[in-house]
């Protein structure tokens, strides 16, 4: 068995700090395992020595007063392309809907739904499941209707920089005749 493996202490630490999924503070660390705070201080080095070699993914850093295990830099593209599920494609009614938003935005349902002549609640829960649309607020006006915008995520999806990227509203119109 690999030296790494012969200190129970070590592979607990090893352990958490994989599960944890963000940075761990030293004191949870040191209660966690019932060490001091300097012992996990010393076990940490040692897994920082054993995962420092650039040839690992992974690496044990000190981060916000703790220490997290995450993955090397150099990898990150793989990871997207495995965390970026393919999502499927929006529906026409979406497609229509995003687009009255990304033009009109802040815009209500009920302006939505006058342009679209349709409910739109679910299309809406669709695209802010999706990240595409967040509430923006609420309009001024009797019953303070919820006011939907655009997200980042939305420019990203169209790979715009911002919303003026966004074709004027008279050639997107005459792109569908």
């Amino acid at each position: 068995m690999p030296l790494f493996f012969s200190n129970d202490k070590r592979s607990a630490l090893e352990c958490l700090l994989f599960v944890a999924g963000g940075p761990v503070s030293l004191k949870t660390l040191a209660a966690c395992l019932e060490l001091s705070e300097a012992e996990v201080v010393e076990l940490a080095g040692e897994l920082q020595e054993v995962y420092n070699p650039a040839e690992r993914g992974l690496q044990i850093r000190e981060v916000a007063g703790g220490y997290q295990m995450c993955t090397r830099p150099q990898f990150a593209n793989y990871i997207e392309a495995l965390l970026q599920p393919e999502l499927p494609a929006l529906s026409m009614a979406a497609l229509e809907t995003l687009a009255i938003i990304a033009y009109r935005q802040p815009v209500t349902r009920a302006e939505i739904e006058y342009i679209r002549g349709v409910k739109v609640d679910a299309v809406l829960n669709t695209l802010a499941s999706r990240g595409l649309v967040q509430e923006a607020g609420r309009e001024r006006t009797p019953g303070r209707p919820i006011l939907y915008a655009t997200t980042p995520r939305f420019l990203e999806f169209l790979g715009l920089k911002d919303l003026s990227e966004l074709p004027p509203l008279d050639e997107a119109a005459a792109g569908q005749e």
